[in-house]
């Protein structure tokens, strides 16, 4: 997994190198805002499935930086003020506030373009590389990422909201990118129906995983481990798992996802160990 991340990040470089003539301020900002860090998950799922599903990396590495463009796109738009209205991101200052909000904005918007322009000329067939496309875009969008933070601004402030509710919020919100990163792979890898299934089993306990152990860590962390403001959540009265549930049901509920991710893994060919990994690391990780 050390190997897939030197990988991505290089990809990542590349392609921002590659940005020749770009208004220097606004590529600073599209630098900051990719290269200064993160777990890279999202890449990394796409790796760890697409290999055990019998892809070359070497085709994998268009939709593993297409993801985490998206990804970088999202946290450098959330972090707005007129949305989370953070200043600290990855152990460093947000890209507004380093580099002005209106810039931030425009990076965010190209961080996303450059994310599609890449996937759109992988090297792959043109069916797999079509079905690729739609499955980001449908991750990002209404039906997923976007709209998920949609009803996350709706719940924040002390709106009632239901657990039902809540896990479909961040469903959307926060599991509809990694369920796309696992499902990039397996597209590029052509994996049969079975394993795409069981995949998606596993996708989303792993994306509902890593939002309640998010929750956990805005209370029980610090800001100079997560990298990022704690206690933001409490303080913005958002929708959260221990909110609603308390500290120690969202724990038992991280338990159970864990199994629920060792049984979906169970259904899939392949050497699934770098998917087991992931998921031990998105239950265990401090920040």
């Amino acid at each position: 997994m050390d190997a897939w991340r030197a990988r991505v990040d290089a990809a990542l470089a590349s392609a921002l190198d590659g940005l020749d003539g770009t208004e220097p301020a606004l590529l600073a900002a599209m630098r900051h805002a990719v290269l200064l860090g993160g777990k890279r998950m999202r890449p990394q799922l796409v790796y760890a499935t697409g290999t055990a599903c019998g892809a070359r990396e070497d085709d994998l590495d268009a939709a593993a930086a297409a993801v985490e463009l998206v990804h970088a796109y999202s946290l450098v738009h959330d972090d707005l003020p007129a949305l989370d209205d953070d200043a600290l991101r990855r152990g460093q200052p947000t890209v507004h506030v380093a580099h002005g909000e209106a810039t931030a904005i425009v990076a965010g918007d190209a961080l996303q373009a450059l994310a599609f322009s890449l996937l759109a000329h992988a090297p792959l067939a043109d069916a797999r590389r079509v079905a690729m496309l739609a499955e980001l875009a449908s991750a990002s969008g209404a039906a997923g990422m976007c709209g998920g933070q949609a009803f996350d601004l709706a719940a924040t402030g002390g709106a009632p909201i239901t657990l039902d509710a809540l896990e479909r919020l961040h469903a959307m919100k926060t599991g509809a990118l990694l369920r796309a990163a696992v499902r990039l792979g397996a597209l590029a890898a052509a994996a049969d129906a079975a394993t795409r299934s069981a995949l998606d089993r596993y996708a989303d306990a792993l994306g509902l995983a890593f939002q309640i152990r998010d929750d956990l860590l805005d209370i029980e962390g610090d800001s100079a481990t997560l990298g990022k403001t704690a206690g933001k959540d409490a303080a913005q009265d958002k929708a959260t798992f221990p909110a609603l549930i308390g500290v120690e049901a969202s724990r038992a509920r991280l338990r159970e996802l864990a199994q629920r991710m060792q049984d979906a893994l169970a259904g899939c060919s392949g050497d699934t160990r770098a998917l087991a990994a992931l998921g031990r690391r998105v239950i265990e990780r401090d920040h």
